[in-house]
């Protein structure tokens, strides 16, 4: 069988990244979904973990620095309210208390002390997810695990507000108004217009039948994009709920399980056709150094409202 030239720039199967101590209630190891082991182009780090019940050790993620800009979002998985996290999170950025009761991210820029991370209720299970941007490889080997034990927690000394780099509430503005089988338009949860510090756009939604119409084929000249597809199965992470064909350059890519694919500039993309939705499940997509949904996204069709189509670059 013929393999694919774009096989490449797909994950299919996540790898488990023992960093911390074993946790109980919450994904451990977390599924690492990007990163330059499994995608050397890509210089970016991806990771997701289930959060089922409140873990033990509370609080589970101790502190840290990192050299690059993070982002984490806590994603409440019941399609039918996707802005209910089910759960109420304290997550310390630059030694001030942040509380989280709804589905939302935190920006953390780069050299920004952040955690510990504690959970104060859990009511139904949830999603963690984080991304580094500009590093596939953000905890070098050779660095030791942390034990997860806090002294005390941390005090905040200056005057500065972490409370914006926090997005409690997305915006609505990507996609069409409708789409059968799938929100629309999609939740914005991080932008330009609402962290002003950020070039990096991330958007999501739900599907829960098959989308029609299919999502387009696509190029960005200037702009990498990553697009996740996850499953909303806690009990079995790696289950995507459906089956995908995804258009990469001239190929059909097929996907039946969570996944990760990463663009680079100039690769076309899409359309994106699914054969079938058993179950609920979230597409995501980043879009590299554009903060704005018009910045981003901007020629990038090849079948434009006016009905024209986009020439080859």
């Amino acid at each position: 069988m013929t393999v694919s030239k774009y096989e490449k720039f797909a994950v299919r199967k996540p790898i488990y990244e023992a960093r911390f101590p074993s946790v109980k209630g919450r994904q451990a190891p977390a599924m690492t979904f990007l990163s330059s082991q499994q995608i050397p182009e890509a210089n970016f780090h991806i990771e997701m973990a289930w959060v089922y019940a409140i873990p033990e050790p509370n609080p589970c993620l101790p502190p840290q620095v990192l050299d690059h800009d993070r982002l984490v979002l806590f994603i409440g998985m019941d399609p039918e309210t996707p802005q209910v996290l089910g759960a109420t999170v304290e997550f310390y950025l630059g030694g001030q208390s942040i509380v989280l009761n709804t589905t939302g991210s935190v920006f953390i820029p780069k050299g920004t002390p952040y955690g510990p991370v504690s959970w104060k209720e859990v009511r139904r299970p949830h999603v963690q997810l984080s991304m580094v941007f500009g590093c596939g490889d953000p905890y070098p080997a050779g660095r030791k695990a942390v034990d997860g034990t806090i002294v005390e927690l941390p005090h905040k000394t200056e005057k500065f507000d972490y409370e914006q780099y926090v997005v409690r509430s997305p915006m609505r503005e990507a996609g069409p108004n409708y789409v059968e089988g799938r929100q629309n338009p999609t939740m914005t949860y991080l932008s330009r217009t609402q962290i002003n510090a950020v070039s990096h756009y991330v958007e999501f939604g739900w599907i829960w039948g098959v989308p029609n119409p299919s999502m387009p084929k696509m190029r960005h000249d200037d702009f990498e994009e990553i697009v996740l597809h996850i499953g909303g199965d806690p009990d079995n992470p790696e289950a995507l709920g459906g089956t995908l064909q995804f258009g990469i350059g001239e190929e059909l890519l097929e996907f039946d399980t969570s996944h990760c694919v990463y663009l680079p500039k100039t690769t076309d993309h899409g359309p994106l056709m699914w054969k079938q939705v058993r179950r609920p499940l979230i597409e995501l997509a980043m879009m590299l150094g554009a903060g704005t949904l018009a910045e981003g996204w901007t020629n990038s069709f090849f079948d434009l409202p006016d009905g024209s189509r986009r020439g080859p670059k």
